[in-house]
């Protein structure tokens, strides 16, 4: 007996195969016939995958939905001087997908064409920008000695203790960093890119840079004119030009609103560029970073936090941006055993941050901070920046 049910089969794959292959129906073979069974089993593995992935989306965005909110009425409880309990935050940890990985498509052409990332911009091109944009070069260190020295006196004078800049340090470079050292390169590993454009000893990014420059230009100024009223002949003339160039850049800084967003976009162009080459400099780069560490100390003394901060709770501060840092420094002990890390950043930050996924509470992210900073503390530029600061100290006694 004729099996129309075959016959149609046999005509529906033929009508595939020239939809999805391009395949002639009188030319159809078995080989093509692979085809369209590989592609008809992908569309249905991508349906499963999309489905899977739709459903994850949908929980992820109310989860940092409910952070966000919860965050912000943390703030303005904080505001209102009102006590701030585990109600509070948010306690379960982020929903992590677990479904189907997407198909790879079989079809000519199926696989999307990769997309190169743009290169960072990397100290060269700070320089260049520098030159270019403020007709300056910054003035680099002798040696890796002087820097420390220039930043240990910068801090010591700004009130950040050996302790809490050292243990920054260590932290953020892993105990032997360098003024020009960029996230992601290092003299050890030939090849090597740049994953962020932070530098220095605290790793400022371009933002950072430009907020600093827009926010503390004028007290970076007043410290460069009381050093060059010190000073006479070259070395006065040479400091004094200087001081005219960051007059300018603090200018450009605040040529754009005070928002994070907006200094995130000078930050991005030539001139944000030049901008950030100035943390290399001798005079200036050791006033940008200990600026940096001491926005934070000054907003707990102002939220009325009076204890010294530890380095692990400045680095928070540091990390995560001071409103929410202030958030954990504040916290009691037993809050932090059970209050997720993610309470404390953006999504997108979160999911960057390997460190912060795996030490997901408040108290596990503290106490690696502290073993990290505990260990990187030994290395040699680490006892050299402790050695810089004792010098410091002893010549100003």
């Amino acid at each position: 007996m004729h099996d129309r049910g075959a016959a149609g089969r046999a005509w529906l794959v033929a009508a595939v195969a020239v939809v999805v292959l391009g395949t002639a129906p009188g030319s159809f073979s078995p080989a093509s016939a692979q085809g369209v069974t590989a592609a008809a089993d992908y569309q249905q593995r991508l349906q499963v995958y999309l489905s899977a992935r739709r459903a994850f989306e949908a929980e992820a965005d109310a989860y940092w939905t409910a952070i966000a909110e919860k965050r912000r009425l943390r703030f303005a409880k904080r505001r209102d001087g009102r006590a701030i309990g585990l109600d509070d935050y948010v306690l379960a940890q982020p929903p992590v997908y677990a479904g189907p990985a997407r198909p790879v498509d079989p079809t000519p052409g199926g696989r999307p064409p990769r997309v190169e990332r743009k290169p960072l911009p990397v100290v060269a091109d700070f320089l260049k920008a520098a030159a270019e944009h403020y007709r300056f070069s910054p003035q680099r260190p002798a040696t890796e000695l002087a820097f420390k020295r220039a930043y240990a006196r910068a801090a010591s004078e700004a009130g950040l203790t050996r302790e809490q800049a050292v243990r920054v340090y260590a932290f953020e470079t892993g105990g032997n960093g360098t003024h020009d050292m960029q996230s992601g390169l290092s003299k050890a590993r030939p090849g090597a890119r740049a994953i962020s454009t932070a530098l220095g000893y605290n790793q400022l990014l371009t933002a950072n840079s430009v907020n600093l420059m827009a926010e503390q230009g004028p007290h970076i100024v007043a410290a460069l004119n009381a050093r060059a009223a010190r000073l006479s002949g070259a070395e006065r003339k040479a400091l004094e030009h200087k001081i005219a160039v960051v007059r300018r850049m603090v200018a450009v800084a605040r040529s754009v609103p005070g928002s994070w967003s907006e200094q995130q976009k000078l930050a991005a162009t030539p001139q944000g560029h030049g901008i950030h080459a100035m943390v290399l400099d001798v005079d200036v780069g050791p006033l940008l970073q200990t600026h940096k560490l001491m926005t934070s100390v000054i907003f707990a003394r102002r939220k009325g936090y009076t204890r010294p901060l530890s380095a692990a709770e400045l680095e928070m501060m540091n990390l995560t941006g001071d409103g929410n840092g202030f958030d954990m420094v504040t916290m009691p002990q037993a809050l932090r055993e059970r209050v997720p890390t993610a309470n404390f950043f953006q999504r997108s930050g979160y999911e960057r941050n390997p460190v912060a996924i795996r030490h997901n509470t408040v108290a596990k992210l503290l106490a690696v901070t502290d073993a990290r900073m505990d260990s990187a503390g030994q290395a040699p530029g680490a006892r050299e920046l402790a050695g810089a600061f004792t010098t410091v100290l002893s010549s100003s006694d």
